[in-house]
């Protein structure tokens, strides 16, 4: 019988206890193809090897609403088409598994739940790190990154998100009162928290201090957002960093044509970005 669908299997993933994970066998074919194709790409510059990591992904189909499979959340595995977050998540787990030595399927498993969800683990659709200024956050805490913002020029904002909460209807996932009820939590917890913002027009000058394999989110004008896209900085051939990533203009992923400061004068809602640097 040949495999038409994702299926639902268990897996321990070296963790604790066994956890739910969504994946095809063309899934999981293509993270461990994934795995041979990068290994030796890690040679001592993480930044770098992140660069390289995500270049590997090049042309790869920006597909949106992957992880909205189901009626219960899942670790979904998906190397097939990828959005701005996934693609970002997918290079980081990957880049980590490198500097560990661990090119398994487990490895890979667990280091991708332990960066998508709140705390490093998967318990329900409100565990997953929806908002990306909670996602750097989250992502700080657990000592994978550091929000690098405020040491090169960005200055601390508070605005209003709740664009989940007053868009249900937008997220199959929110038709549930529980899961909306904990969403709308998470929005008022971040709420009371301040996130630091590089303007746009500061970005250019401020430029040198970016390195090569930090994460860019987007930070935006849009009521109830504070992200709208991410990728990864790199440094090309002009001197100038260029943003990396699953673009839903060309709808695959790419280098940015233009050095990022010059891109983002082009989005309209645009108003600076931040940046974490994966330790």
């Amino acid at each position: 019988m040949k495999y038409k669908f994702l299926f639902i299997f268990l897996t321990t993933c070296l963790a604790v206890k066994a956890q739910q994970i969504t994946c095809s066998p063309k899934d999981k074919a293509a993270v461990e193809n994934k795995l041979v194709e990068i290994d030796g790409m890690y040679d001592g510059n993480f930044g770098e090897t992140m660069v390289s990591v995500g270049k590997s992904f090049m042309k790869t189909p920006y597909v949106a609403k992957t992880l909205e499979i189901g009626d219960t959340e899942t670790l979904v595995v998906n190397l097939h088409g990828l959005d701005c977050t996934t693609f970002v998540e997918n290079v980081l787990d990957l880049s980590k598994l490198l500097r560990q030595k661990d090119l398994s399927f487990d490895a890979f498993v667990k280091n991708l739940e332990v960066i998508r969800y709140k705390d490093g683990e998967l318990d329900g659709y409100a565990s997953r790190l929806h908002y990306f200024s909670e996602w750097i956050a989250n992502n700080v805490e657990k000592g994978l990154l550091k929000d690098i913002t405020g040491e090169i020029g960005g200055a601390a904002i508070t605005k209003d998100i709740n664009f989940m909460s007053t868009h249900r209807d937008l997220y199959p996932f929110l038709a549930d009162d529980v899961n909306y009820s904990k969403i709308k939590a998470s929005e008022n917890y971040l709420n009371n928290q301040a996130i630091c913002v590089l303007a746009q027009d500061e970005i250019a000058k401020n430029e040198h201090l970016i390195q090569s394999g930090d994460i860019i989110a987007l930070a935006t004008s849009i009521n109830g957002l504070d992200v709208t896209h991410t990728g990864i900085a790199t440094r090309e051939k002009d001197g100038r960093i260029h943003l990396l990533h699953a673009s839903t203009g060309s709808m695959e992923v790419e280098v940015s044509k233009l050095p990022l400061a010059d891109y983002l004068k082009g989005i309209k809602s645009n108003t600076g970005i931040m940046v974490a640097r994966p330790l």
